[in-house]
């Protein structure tokens, strides 16, 4: 065998392992698509998703219309999913979308959007990032689904209850 042709066929070869070698090192994170995760919508969130959220790179993941941050992953993201109905959980607005916030796995937070249709959610481990900062980052690319409602605020007040039943002294 020629020379030259050894020499091709060994960078090749070279070229390939080193290939291997790279793309087995970036970690892909598992996660399922939401049912409605081929919404063209959802398409254009994940096309506007930052590369990184505070010091947390983004990195692959193998289920359309999802994205990590962190390895381990600090935040998760589904687009996708069917709108959320009223709830008694909190609701916040941070940089023009409002979010259901569900405590339950304190330290970690899930976070939906309310009033985006199809809605996506947020899963962050508060120990590494903040969630505001999460919302924040991930604002821009959200808003690219449509507004359908919003947070409303609490009632606080009993509105069957006449003032001078509840103590108030005011003329």
């Amino acid at each position: 065998m020629d020379e030259v042709v050894k020499l091709k066929i060994l960078t090749s070869v070279a070229a390939l392992c080193a290939l291997f070698l790279l793309s087995s090192c970036a970690p892909t994170v598992h996660l399922e698509p939401a049912a409605n995760a081929n919404d063209p919508l959802c398409a254009e969130v994940t096309v506007r998703l930052p590369d990184s959220i505070g010091d947390q790179a983004r990195v692959w993941t193998d289920a359309q219309a999802t994205a990590a941050w962190g390895t381990p992953s600090s935040a998760l993201l589904t687009c996708g999913l069917e709108p959320p109905a009223p709830t008694t959980l909190q609701c916040v607005s941070l940089g023009g979308v409002d979010w259901i916030v569900d405590e339950e796995d304190t330290p970690n937070l899930r976070l939906t959007t309310y009033g985006r249709e199809p809605a996506a959610q947020v899963y962050v481990d508060t120990t590494t990032l903040s969630a505001d900062a999460v919302l924040e980052s991930l604002a821009g690319a959200i808003q690219q689904l449509p507004k359908t409602g919003e947070c409303t605020a609490p009632v606080t007040e009993d509105p069957d209850v006449v003032g001078d039943e509840t103590g108030d002294t005011a003329p």
